[in-house]
């Protein structure tokens, strides 16, 4: 056996949705090709696990260009695939968006069974490609009975990341994929699954049905001497601001009021541009600072990075959540 203390075979559900990991050569550079049997055939040690796999190639497209809905679809089917007996899904996609698919996926995800989303780095047609061992450490991870309530994972680099945490920092590294503010939940060692801490879980939120066309959601980065005119007009063309702002949740002078009268008419969420570390909420008391900006009406995002707050932000729109339910929402996950 694998050393996973799975005992006996169990059966994942892999979806699979392009990328790097699937993606194979050509003379024009690297294209996605390669199927969901493909990709499992070139594993070595695969076979030995004891897992069953039930391969199902989804959405073969660029991470970049994925959405909610394909999203919502695949962890839509990772539930029937659940309720047809699978142990845990594993998710295999370009790792672009994959911080955020995985949120979103993790907010809405009811089951105990993990659902482990990997990708990869180095194409197939690269020395070292890194998706061979991403993928099996994933499936080792959905098998394993360790991984079970702690919702959206994402395995790489033979860590495991919750979904609520993980970030992508670098560009081209094979361990781009890190937490910040916690680090790793566990890890693979061995072929066996070490998980060594289990974070509180958050209620799922709906699923369906969603509005998500009246629910565009804006990401603005406050940026040196910004005086917010890119904003005028956001109002009437999106329901909802995420404003990923200077250190602590500050802005200039000049832009807390554009931004005071866009938390008059959306709900505006405040994050921090830093990568790490929360927003704070009383602590300056400038003109521009995270205090000023709350009293203009802003949303305390704590600490949820820009892009996670914005997956949020726009879930809870596409729900019809008013202001006061956006802003609980945020308290309980931020």
């Amino acid at each position: 056996m694998s050393g996973m203390d799975i005992g006996v075979p169990v059966r994942v559900a892999l979806c699979t949705l392009g990328g790097t990991i699937a993606m194979a050569g050509t003379d024009g550079g690297v294209v996605t090709r390669l199927t969901g049997a493909e990709l499992t055939a070139a594993v070595p040690g695969l076979a030995d696990t004891g897992v069953t796999l039930d391969v199902r190639d989804v959405h073969a497209v660029p991470s970049a260009s994925l959405t909610f809905r394909d999203i919502l679809a695949v962890v839509a089917d990772a539930e029937a695939a659940v309720d047809a007996g699978a142990t845990g899904i594993v998710v295999t996609q370009g790792t672009d968006s994959l911080e955020e698919t995985a949120y979103l996926a993790d907010l809405v995800w009811r089951r105990p069974e993990p659902i482990v989303f990997t990708g990869a780095m180095r194409n197939p047609t690269l020395a070292g490609a890194d998706g061979p061992a991403n993928l099996l450490a994933a499936v080792r991870v959905a098998a394993a009975p360790a991984a079970r309530g702690l919702g959206a994972l994402v395995a790489f680099d033979d860590e495991i990341h919750a979904a609520r945490w993980v970030r992508k920092t670098h560009s081209t590294s094979t361990g781009t994929f890190a937490s910040p503010d916690v680090g790793p939940v566990g890890h693979v060692v061995e072929g066996r699954v070490r998980v060594l801490t289990r974070p509180d879980r958050r209620p799922p939120l709906p699923a369906a049905p969603l509005d998500l066309d009246r629910a565009r959601t804006a990401l603005y980065a406050v940026t040196f001497d910004d005086d917010g005119g890119l904003l005028a007009g956001l109002a009437d063309t999106h329901r909802g601001l995420v404003v990923a702002a200077f250190g602590v949740g500050h802005a200039p002078a000049p832009l807390a009021p554009v931004l005071g009268e866009l938390a008059a008419r959306i709900p505006v969420v405040l994050t921090s541009r830093t990568g790490a570390g929360s927003a704070l909420r009383a602590t300056y008391g400038a003109v521009g600072s995270e205090r000023d900006l709350r009293r203009r009406g802003l949303i305390d995002g704590g600490l949820l990075h820009p892009y996670k707050a914005r997956v949020l932000l726009r879930l809870l729109l596409a729900t019809g959540a008013d202001r006061d339910a956006v802003a609980a929402a945020f308290d309980d996950h931020g």
